[in-house]
């Protein structure tokens, strides 16, 4: 009997639906707020119907928690290459602020919902979402305790000051205005220079 041909092997499924439902989702979040999207918003968004979005997602729930997982990926990817360009510990905190912010406006959908978005509003996924701010968060920990300060400086407070001053940047921040960088520095400057031993 004569040699069939081995059946051709499939290539893998590109299934770049669960990107575009992200990016729907993403968008729509920080739009119309979490409780005010529905799946069947989302899904109309990508050209979809509603029923084949639970192909992807068991839940709006764990949409949001995909959403967070994405954005703090994006942003934590940006600010680990920045601060592993540094050595010095104030550089390397500038460096982290500046990586943050230019990742927040780069990702604007994204980061809006992991600020805007109350862990709360997650359901049975609050407890990751809240793993996934813990974890991020820990860089900034990280970098601050590296920092030469007076002893009474409660450094907790002066991580979420730092936060709070860039998370709401994208806020008033305009292109064309002063960079990222230059926007970090001068936060940075403006502490060290109140802070630094």
């Amino acid at each position: 009997m004569p040699n069939s041909p081995a059946p051709a092997l499939r290539a893998p499924r590109q299934d770049n639906r669960r990107a575009q439902l992200l990016d729907a989702a993403a968008r729509l979040f920080r739009e119309q707020g979490f409780h005010a999207t529905s799946m069947r918003d989302i899904a109309k968004a990508v050209g979809m119907l509603s029923g084949s979005i639970y192909y992807h997602f068991d839940s709006k729930e764990e949409m949001l928690l995909a959403v967070y997982q994405e954005g703090e990926r994006r942003v934590a990817e940006a600010v680990d290459a920045a601060v592993a360009a540094e050595t010095e510990p104030w550089r390397r905190l500038e460096a982290a602020s500046a990586a943050h912010l230019r990742a927040l406006i780069a990702h604007r959908d994204y980061s809006q919902v992991m600020i805007q978005t109350s862990p709360r509003e997650a359901g049975g996924a609050e407890g990751r979402i809240r793993d996934l701010r813990r974890d991020y968060e820990q860089r900034f920990r990280r970098l601050i305790d590296d920092l030469k300060l007076p002893p009474e400086i409660d450094r907790r407070y002066l991580r979420l000051l730092l936060f709070g001053a860039l998370n709401w940047s994208p806020i008033w921040y305009r292109t064309g205005g002063d960079s990222p960088e230059i926007v970090a520095r001068r936060f940075l400057d403006t502490l060290r220079k109140q802070l630094e031993v």
